[in-house]
């Protein structure tokens, strides 16, 4: 078997990406926390998940995130499947993040995409059959 333990980010400040990730998965939590040096520059960081998979989270980013209506080279976008999109649109709404972009009309899943607090795309879908031939069309 194989799968995604972790996605690990740099940002900012490790408390405005939590505000983001905690409206999207609240039964998530910190599993670890601590600081560190990074090449040569100290940093916070945290990985925030479940027991099986999560984010790791550092703020000592410089600069600004990639165009991502540009080509450059670079990280596009991460995805997760969610059980109930609409749910989860009025959470991430309520705790300030308005939706990014819309997702395809497509007959067997939804889809939509938001801007975490350091300006990564984050796309949620939800998949509305579980035949992978309609899941995956």
């Amino acid at each position: 078997m194989v799968r995604l333990e972790h996605v690990n980010l740099v940002g900012k400040n490790i408390e405005n990406s939590l505000a983001f990730y905690q409206a999207a998965f609240p039964h998530w939590h910190i599993r670890a926390e601590g600081e560190g040096e990074w090449y040569g520059k100290a940093r916070r960081w945290v990985h925030f998940g479940d027991d099986y998979q999560y984010l790791a989270i550092s703020d000592h980013g410089e600069g600004e995130n990639r165009d991502l209506s540009g080509h450059s080279v670079g990280f596009a976008h991460l995805a997760f499947v969610v059980n109930n999109l609409d749910t989860l649109i009025s959470r991430l709404n309520r705790a300030g993040f308005p939706v990014h972009k819309q997702g395809n009309d497509i007959a067997f899943r939804k889809n939509i995409y938001f801007l975490d607090a350091d300006g990564f795309e984050v796309e949620f879908t939800e998949y509305l059959s579980d035949l992978p031939v309609e899941r995956n069309a």
